[in-house]
Formats: structure tokens, sequence, C-alpha cells
């Protein structure tokens, strides 16, 4: 557990349920922050939950494309993704594996599947960077499977550690900014966790295979698979799997508080920090 001067429950503030949308040349995903319903839920920007066994949905993949300002997390379940960028970096994310690419001043990148058949699962997350660190050098956190180290922290509850502390275990992601939580956690039915979240920090809690309920006593509400809940209230987080297996993220980063411009891949925090990212992209300044 996180240490925290006093812990309150959590609890759920409201729930959203992703839309159907594509990305890149085609790719079918689900957008759940980001979108209409969640434009952002600072420090995060978008979160995207893609998933499907058809290749003709995911095979385009996400050919060369321009970021400034903020930070990608990729985070594979299933199947192989190639990044490629103009600065000569490569990697292949492998089930398992998860990628934090912070493109600060700027950089041109393709993620590719690197399969023709199969399923392809995961997340990305958008995490903003304050000001004074969106025109920073770029620079990458790539881990295997192997190197995501796992929890064991109760009966039949598991935590795959991205980022935050669970115990004594501790992620391998670092980003003094936002300080951010990033735990996958399985729940064997019935079972129970709870978690304490750093204190002033932004969370939510999305719900990837089977349904639990969140919260303690009265205040406990159901959060069915594919459902996230933007968390309030307090940072004692309760969660307890339903009849089946129970999978669920759950993230939390210190907020930024500082004015957010975006424009597609840019996200800035003024106009015309923007306007200039398009002219140092068409100049080819990144």
């Amino acid at each position: 557990m996180t240490t925290s001067i006093a812990s309150s429950p959590a609890r759920i503030a409201r729930k959203v349920r992703g839309r159907a949308t594509s990305d890149g040349a085609g790719v079918k995903l689900t957008r759940v922050i980001g979108g209409p319903d969640l434009p952002d839920l600072d420090p995060f920007l978008l979160l995207d939950e893609f998933g499907t066994d058809r290749a003709e949905d995911y095979i385009a993949g996400f050919p060369e494309h321009p970021h400034r300002g903020f930070e990608t997390v990729t985070y594979m379940l299933d199947g192989r993704m190639r990044h490629r960028d103009n600065h000569g970096n490569e990697g292949l994310l492998t089930p398992g594996s998860v990628q934090w690419m912070t493109a600060g001043r700027g950089l041109i990148h393709s993620e590719m599947p690197e399969q023709e058949s199969g399923r392809m699962r995961g997340f990305q997350l958008w995490v903003n960077l304050p000001a004074r660190e969106k025109m920073t050098e770029p620079k990458y956190q790539e881990f295997a499977p192997d190197h995501l180290p796992v929890a064991t922290p109760a009966k039949g509850v598991s935590v795959k550690v991205i980022a935050g502390r669970v115990g004594d275990t501790v992620g391998p992601i670092s980003q003094p900014a936002t300080d951010p939580v990033y735990l996958d956690i399985a729940l064997e039915p019935g079972q129970a966790w709870d978690y304490t979240l750093p204190d002033g920090h932004n969370a939510f809690a999305y719900v990837f295979e089977g349904a639990l309920s969140l919260g303690e006593g009265d205040e406990a509400r159901a959060l069915e698979s594919q459902e996230m809940a933007v968390l309030g209230g307090g940072n004692q987080v309760v969660l307890r799997a339903g009849s089946q297996p129970t999978r669920v993220i759950l993230v939390a980063g210190r907020p930024l508080r500082e004015p957010v411009v975006r424009h597609g891949p840019f996200v800035m925090n003024s106009k015309q920090e923007i306007m200039q990212a398009f002219v140092d992209f068409q100049e080819g300044r990144f």
C-alpha cells in the first residue's frame, strides 16, 4: 500500500462507457477518455482500448504521425506492435509489455502490427506534460513482460505494477511531474482488495474482464466490463470481484492544473504554441 496521512473511502463519482471510433489508418478502438463524454481527466488526455480478433480491424495500423507536448503509454495485452520513429528508435511491443513514450518537443513515429492474424488487444493512454517539460527531448521507457513486477497482496489477487507501488513492489516507470500509478489488477471470483492512492491524485478504474463492485458499504456500486469509474470522495479504493475472474486497470496521476490547448497530435498550453507546433512540423524541425 502507498502511505497516506489519512485514508477515506473512494467512491464512483461517475461512470463512463467508451465510444466506438477509429484512428490511424482505420484501426477500430473504444475511446473512453478524450471523447465528448469525458474530454480529459487531468493529467490524462486520452484512453483508448483496442481489442479484436479480426485482422481487418487493426492490420493497417498507425502509419507515421507526429506528437508534441505529452506522453503516450501503450500497454499490450495480446498481439505484437512494431514502433519506429524519425530519430532512429525502434522496438517491438509483445504481449504484456509497456512503452512509455515522452514525445516532448516532437517526433514522428509509426506503430504497425507485426502480425497478420490473431488477437490484438491493449490500451493507449495519453498523459499531459507540464509546461516546463513540453519542449524536452523525446525519450522512451520500454519494458518487456519479465521486467514488470507482479505483486500478490492478498489471496486470489495479482497486481502487475507498471507505475507506482504495491507494498514493497515498485513499478519501473518514473515520471516525477505526475507521479503516476498504473496497475493491472486480476481478482479471482469473489475476492476483494483495497489500495490507497497517493493524496491529491485524480484516478480512474476501468474493467476489461468480468465485473466488480467498487466502494464500501452503502457507497459500493457495480462496475461492469468496458465501464470506467472516475473516482472521487477519498483515496482508499476497495475492489471486490463478482462471480467471474475480473481484470481492471487502476490509474492515477497528480493533476497539473494548467491550461490545455490541443489540436490533433499536439497538446500545448496556448493557441500560439499549437500554431508553432504545426510550423515546426511542416518545416521539418521534429
